[in-house]
Parts: structure tokens; C-alpha cells; sequence
């Protein structure tokens, strides 16, 4: 095996974060990563190495970006929780109110809260989508404005794997006039100075690591339902929700996936973007003058809307306004803090804050795990971070 060499710093104090990132690369198989903890505003740990390439030509640098998959949908929610803040969204309020094509079968008193909550029964478009649907924001947005709910809304929660980002995007598009990636660019991303985007220029394509194949699900892991379900049943709310558009298994090395805005799943980002932002709401929301969100709105992000058996992802999940929240399972707690919040992506990026320690936390990487919700080698890092702690 090369010499493994690792870049960045961290303060004396999480040098175990350190030796668990290394261990990562010699223990887990990891190709190329970057971690970054940021403690009441301040970056402690800032590390990655590696390689951006699958053939591991190509060295991870400190400006490499990587697809974060689903750990995009919590800067979807942020951005609609901003506008709660600013009076212009109401959660409680119908999603017809802003979007009235919305209100097509049965769905005319559907509210907002649920499309965030992943209540809305709406993971799924039945009839069979082109290809190019995935990139066309219009289209994916008529044909869920059109959609009858699989499950009748606010009576389960089933993971939105893919349509959360066009069903909460449009929302925000409907009320600010701004695209989602735009909205989240010039009100967060840029502010901050967070190298995080939805729906990245084709100039910075050339920063992009190479993502690795998803693997198959580890016989007896929590993945062995879903990946039966959707086997099992093509028709399924579950094969719909990750196999249409049939350009999903595409995969994520195409410019196409890089240039759309597809919120649920498709943000770039380094793993300091995403500790700068969860850092900002750890401690109050705001950071060098910035205010990202209000203390009155962390309170919303992490206020339990869901939890239990998830009808999409047959594994139990607990869901906040937008946000995955910490539950009392394997691979699925943010730390020790039970009001941390943040979300995963698949494979096993993950951001989260930490209010109560004021902890902002990301981490990405371009090896695929088979886990569902907190991978492996995120899970031991967070537990480093914890023991630094102390």
C-alpha cells in the first residue's frame, strides 16, 4: 500500500480524531476524505487525504469537492427555515398556499411541515419518468405536483430519498423567486465563505473527487429489506423512490448530476463547508457577523416530527423540520448530545450540529459504504471528537 499521507491540522486535543481518520484509510478501505470540526466557531480539525480518482492517480487536496448525497437535504431545510424566520413561510400553512398546482389530488390541504418531516406520502412518482427528468426541475415538480400521495399524509413518515429536495426547493422557489441552489448560494453558502453548492458551475467541475460504486448491503445490515423491497417489487413507493427516473443509476460522475439543482441529493461540498455551516448553528446561528438562523429556528430543526418504522426505508428513523435526529441505535446517533441534528448521505458523508456542545461537524468521502443512515468510519470519528471532548 502507498505511504499514506495526511494533510491539514488539528489542535493538540483531537489528535485522536486524527489517528481514527488514518485508521480509515488502513482499517475501512477508504480512497479519499476530508473531516472537519468546527467547536463554538472555531475550525479544531481540518484533515483529508487520499485520492479524488478511483484508480487513486489523483491526491485529495484541501479544495477537493465531493457529491454529499442526502447530507444536502439539510441545507434544503435550512433554507426553507429561513424563511419561517424571515415571516414569509408558514409551516403549518398549506403547500397549495404558495404552490397551488400542489393542490391536484387531494393534496389542496397538505402543509408545509409535512413535506419536511418526509409525511407527505409523496417519495415517489408512479408513472415511469424520462431519463432526463432528473435534471429538469420543472418537470420533476409538475409530475409531484400531480401525484396522488402513496400513504394518506401525516399518518407515517416515509423517507422522501430524492423528491424532498423539488418538493421543499419549490416551496422556497414559490415564495423568494430564487432557485433553491441560488437561494442557499447568496443567503448562506457565500456569506459564510462554505464551499458548499447545489448545483455546481461547470468551471468547478474539475474540483469534483470521483464517487466509487455503491456497494450491495452487507448480509443481516439495515439496507437487506429495503434492497429486497425494491428487488421484490419494481411498483414498490421504494424501487420508485430510488430507481425513477431510471437516470438516478446513472450515478453521480456526469456533468449533467453536477450542473442540476437536485436538492435531495446532489449538493458538492467540502467537509469544512459543512462543519462552517452546522458550526454557525451550534452556537446561536450566527458566525463572523453572519446570521444563519435564528435560536427560535435550531429549536424547529431539531423539534421531533417523526420517529419509528419508516415506511420507504423499512428501518426505524426519528426526523425533525427537515433534519435527521439522533436515536438509540447502532450507526444512528450525532454523539451523545440528544439534541444534535443534521443528516447523512449516502455512503457516508454526514454534517451535524451540536448546540449544547456547540459542535459543527462534516465529513465526506468518495468510497461508497452499504449503510443506510451513520457509516462506519463517520461513526468512529464522531466518537474521537467526543472523547476530546471529553
Amino acid at each position: 500500500m502507498p505511504t499514506l499521507q495526511i494533510s491539514g491540522s488539528c489542535d493538540a486535543a483531537f489528535e485522536g480524531v486524527r489517528r481514527v481518520f488514518e485508521q480509515n484509510f488502513r482499517e475501512q478501505n477508504e480512497v479519499g476524505a476530508g473531516v472537519s470540526v468546527v467547536v463554538d466557531g472555531r475550525c479544531v480539525v481540518e484533515l483529508w487525504g487520499g485520492h479524488a480518482d478511483q484508480a487513486r492517480t489523483r491526491p485529495w487536496q484541501q479544495s477537493t469537492l465531493v457529491n454529499v448525497y442526502s447530507t444536502t437535504k439539510g441545507m434544503a431545510a435550512l433554507c426553507a427555515q429561513r424563511l419561517v424566520d424571515a415571516g414569509k413561510l408558514d409551516l403549518d400553512a398549506p403547500v397549495a398556499r404558495y404552490w397551488p398546482e400542489f393542490a391536484a389530488a387531494g393534496k389542496e390541504r397538505l402543509p408545509v411541515r409535512w413535506l419536511l418531516s418526509h409525511r407527505a406520502g409523496l417519495a415517489a412518482v408512479r408513472g415511469d419518468l424520462p431519463g432526463e427528468a432528473l435534471y429538469d426541475w420543472d418537470a420533476m415538480c409538475r409530475a409531484l405536483a400531480a401525484e396522488t400521495p402513496w400513504w394518506t399524509p401525516g399518518e407515517r413518515h416515509g423517507y422522501h430519498a430524492v423528491t424532498f429536495g423539488w418538493l421543499v426547493g419549490e416551496v422556497v422557489r414559490r415564495i423568494d423567486g430564487r432557485s433553491l441552489g441560488t437561494y442557499f448560494r447568496e443567503e448562506v453558502a457565500k456569506p459564510l465563505g462554505a464551499d458548499f453548492h447545489i448545483g455546481l458551475p461547470d468551471p468547478e467541475h474539475v474540483r469534483v473527487a470521483e464517487m466509487g460504486a455503491i456497494p450491495p448491503p452487507e448480509p443481516g445490515g439495515e439496507g437487506m429489506s429495503l434492497a429486497a423491497l425494491i428487488a421484490g417489487d419494481l411498483t414498490s413507493v421504494a424501487a420508485r423512490a430510488f430507481l425513477n427516473p431510471p437516470s438516478m443509476m446513472r450515478g453521480p460522475n456526469v456533468p449533467e448530476w453536477r450542473r442540476a439543482e437536485i436538492p435531495g441529493a446532489n449538493g458538492h461540498a467540502t467537509a469544512h463547508g459543512i462543519a462552517r455551516i452546522y458550526g454557525a448553528l451550534a452556537r446561536g446561528g450566527e458566525q463572523d457577523g453572519v446570521s444563519v438562523l435564528s435560536r427560535a429556528g435550531i429549536e424547529r430543526c431539531r423539534e421531533e416530527q417523526s420517529f419509528g418504522r419508516d415506511h420507504v426505508l423499512q428501518i426505524s428513523t426519528r426526523v425533525g423540520q427537515g433534519f435527521m435526529l439522533s436515536q438509540d441505535a447502532p450507526l444512528a446517533s450525532f454523539g451523545p448530545s440528544p439534541g444534535a441534528f443534521g443528516h447523512p448521505g449516502a455512503g457516508g458523508s454526514v454534517g451535524f450540529a451540536d448546540p449544547s456542545r456547540r459542535v459543527g461537524f462534516g465529513y465526506v468521502m468518495n468510497r461508497m459504504g452499504p449503510h443506510v443512515l451513520l457509516d462506519p468510519r463517520a461513526d468512529a470519528l464522531i466518537g474521537a471528537v467526543y472523547r476530546a471532548l471529553g
